[in-house]
């Protein structure tokens, strides 16, 4: 193996162990936060939901904050133009802990700060005033959950009441002194499918199928080379027989049952540390395995037109990196110059696109050389990695009081938009607007179990209805479908998407293994057993045999 693919493979694993906590949070972003921590009580039992509040100074609209509804008061209107347009005033005393001074005609929404008082108590006075609304500034820039105290009773209130953030606050107080301001308050839904979920939907199982069938060819031919050599029959090549290509990485059992630990303490590290510095470091190590996997991937397509396979199959000796190609050479410069690109203009709007094209090719470069050698293998790996998924997205939250995975992933405390080992698409239709993503994880992992499939089927010379990669990648796309059902069902809350794609494929190769009889050789073999020709040629005939 060459320097060059000696340093794919490192940093393949390194993507396959930090990055595999990319498997949980397919996600579209919350917009209603309802949990167990907060108390309830009648009156004070509402969902939190994120609030638009579109400002009017002197009666144009200038800009939009986004605030969270409190646990009690009314239900916000979910339309824009159900929404009534009030005067917003600024509260005397700025707390609202006690009595207003401020003269209200019953159409004026209030403008109040965080202190002194409970949130109940402040949405009481404000209610008594004459307030239509109350808008509670928070003392820090982040937004906070309001929700009722143990011992407070009266809270029958019927104005809505909204939190912002400390910089709304500060910017809405400028405004009130020297203008008119007047606000909405609306929580709009999103919608049951967005487009973006059916477009990512489509790069994952796309993304699988191509690997698979590019891996699949390529260990064929490997196969066919060495099959030239059964005539000989010889005791070296038995030994050498279940040997993969060049250049191939098995994963073994140890490997697949440390990758937990080792992803878990990753992980762990990357929610404690999570910082511009951290990000800027996962940047550079993620374009530094997107030049190399969008190299890979475009020699491999152009070398399959004959104007460019002279010069894919000519070789020139570089130091330090051995025998490259004179097509790699070519096309090295094209993909430095496009990750540098990307990680110098990753804020833009439309940088998810070399951001997803980076991806895909990194992905399909590591399924050519990470591989699962059987299906024993395969179900241990997953079967870690759906323990890991659900525990650092559900269980994590009674130890840290969040979700570990999804807090990384958003990228919380990083002043990014997520890291960028991550497939996503804006929403197109979404009013919140915001991404679809999916995790490199959940691609990845799957997709070493769904190409094992494949290259067990080339390999038998099975074809599609008799093989297992048909279903292997039908239980896939199925698995990844029911993941966006329930990201859907819980109003766009991060999914462990392992949660419903490995029982999905693990079950259906073992299942439809097992009554084909095949079970046996999947699990331990992981390839068709080929006799030797030239053993077969010495066996004598019937008719020999009857003489």
């Amino acid at each position: 193996m060459d320097l060059r693919r000696a340093v794919c493979v490192v940093f393949v694993s390194f993507v396959v162990v930090v990055t595999v906590w990319c498997t949980s949070p397919v996600s579209a972003g919350d917009i209603v936060h309802d949990d167990e921590w907060t108390p309830k009580k009648p009156g004070c039992a509402n969902r939190f939901v994120l609030v638009k509040v579109p400002i009017w100074i002197d009666g144009r609209e200038e800009t939009e904050f986004v605030g969270v509804g409190a646990r009690f008061g009314p239900t916000l209107e979910s339309k824009e133009k159900h929404a009534n347009q009030t005067i917003l005033t600024l509260a005397d005393p700025p707390d609202c802990c006690s009595t207003l001074k401020t003269k209200l005609t019953g159409h004026e929404a209030v403008l109040v700060y965080r202190g002194n008082c409970s949130f109940v108590d402040k949405a009481n006075v404000a209610e008594a005033a004459g307030a239509s609304a109350i808008l509670i500034v928070n003392n820090r820039t982040e937004l906070f959950k309001m929700v009722c105290e143990s011992n407070e009773t009266d809270v029958d209130i019927r104005i809505p009441a909204v939190m912002l953030p400390q910089d709304a606050g500060a910017s809405l107080e400028s405004s009130l002194n020297k203008s008119l301001v007047s606000v909405q308050l609306y929580s709009p839904k999103r919608p049951l499918v967005d487009v973006a979920e059916v477009f990512l939907w489509l790069m994952a199982v796309g993304t699988i199928l191509c690997a698979s069938y590019w891996f699949a060819w390529t260990a064929r031919e490997a196969t066919m080379e060495h099959e030239k050599f059964l005539k000989d029959c010889s005791d070296e090549y038995l030994n050498s027989e279940g040997a993969g290509p060049s250049g191939v990485v098995d994963i073994n059992m140890t490997s697949a049952v440390s990758f937990v630990v080792i992803a878990s303490c990753f992980l762990v590290m990357l929610y404690k540390f999570m910082s511009v510095w951290f990000i800027e470091v996962l940047v550079v190590l993620f374009c530094i395995g997107g030049v190399e996997g969008l190299q890979t991937c475009l020699v491999a397509l152009l070398s399959s037109f004959r104007y460019f396979r002279r010069a894919g199959e000519s070789y020139v000796k570089v130091p330090i990196f051995g025998a490259v190609s004179y097509l790699t050479l070519a096309v090295s410069p094209f993909c430095i110059a496009f990750a540098v690109v990307w990680a110098v203009f990753r804020r833009i709007s439309f940088a998810w696109i070399g951001q997803d094209i980076l991806g895909i090719a990194l992905i399909i470069t590591v399924l050519q050389i990470v591989r699962v050698p059987n299906l024993k293998v395969g179900t241990v790996l997953l079967s870690c990695a759906f323990f890991y998924d659900i525990f650092w997205v559900f269980v994590s939250k009674w130890w840290f009081h969040e979700s570990v995975m999804i807090v990384v992933a958003r990228g919380d405390k990083s002043g990014e938009d997520g890291i960028p080992m991550l497939l996503k698409i804006p929403r197109m239709f979404d009013p919140w607007g915001g991404y679809s993503i999916i995790g490199f994880g959940d691609i990845l992992l799957p997709g070493l179990v769904v190409a094992f499939s494949q290259r067990y089927d080339w390999l038998a010379k099975k074809n599609l209805r008799e093989g297992y990669f048909l279903w292997a990648m039908t239980a896939y796309g199925l698995g990844l479908l029911i993941t966006y059902v329930a990201l859907n069902l819980m109003d766009g809350h991060g999914q462990p998407a392992l949660l419903y794609i490995v029982p999905f494929t693990l079950g259906t190769l073992l299942t439809l293994s097992r009554k084909r009889g095949d079970l046996k050789n999947l699990w331990t073999r992981g390839e068709p057993e080929r006799p030797c020709p030239h053993h077969i040629r010495l066996q004598p005939s019937q008719s020999e045999a009857r003489s």
